[in-house]
């Protein structure tokens, strides 16, 4: 089967087959004729399609998409061109500046992060209009967590940045002493003074794709 287009779709084979994953893509196929879900359909899994599984260095977890008009791209923390940026965002241009000195960006779209080698996968996938985590029991997490195990049994390093409680909550599917794990509070605007600001997420993860022979990413959003 063929979702994504790349190395993914090898990847995922086994999990494309069962049958809680066949469901997940039933109800959605009906769902999206019926109201307006996010993000577009054809980027629920534009994540995996920017990011082939070969290229992944870094993993951002997000909980799950934007819910309102326009915002969700299918990129985790990331909006469309054009969109106000989401307080979250903000926070995380914020710990940019103040750690890599990069110029805080009005675009939102971390599509160039993707490119790099940035997996920004949401544990849910898909979310109806106004209505935050309203896809929460659909059984997607059963299939991000899939990517997380498939990305742990990778030879070459990656970096895992869990911010907040729930991205925190995956780390027992992160086993391989290869990686890196880097915690911290969520950058929303309730928790970011508790760990995020100063937690110097960025350059960490530079660091550690130099010491292990990695390009870099450069975090520069124009």
């Amino acid at each position: 089967m063929k979702l994504v287009g790349n190395k993914w779709d090898q990847v995922l084979e086994e999990e494309y087959q069962k049958d809680y994953f066949k469901k997940i893509v039933l109800y959605i196929n009906e769902a999206y004729k019926k109201r307006p879900i996010f993000p577009p359909k054809n980027y629920i899994l534009r994540a995996l399609s920017l990011t082939d599984y070969d290229d992944v260095k870094v993993v951002i977890l997000g909980q799950d998409p934007y819910h309102g008009v326009g915002e969700a791209n299918g990129l985790a923390f990331s909006v469309n061109k054009g969109i106000k940026l989401p307080p979250s965002l903000q926070n995380i241009y914020k710990e940019l500046k103040n750690d890599l000195g990069i110029p805080i960006s009005q675009n939102g779209d971390l599509t160039c992060w993707a490119k790099q080698g940035v997996l920004l996968l949401n544990s849910v996938l898909t979310v109806e209009k106004d209505q935050p985590a309203s896809h929460k029991d659909l059984g997607w997490d059963k299939f991000t967590d899939a990517i997380i195990s498939k990305i742990n049994e990778k030879e070459t390093p990656v970096v895992f940045l869990l911010w907040g409680s729930f991205a925190k909550s995956k780390k027992g599917l992160i086993t391989n002493p290869k990686h890196e794990v880097i915690e911290s509070s969520h950058p929303s605007p309730f928790s970011c003074n508790y760990g995020f600001f100063g937690s110097r997420p960025f350059s960490k993860t530079n660091l550690f794709l130099i010491n292990n022979d990695l390009e870099p990413i450069d975090f520069t959003v124009k």
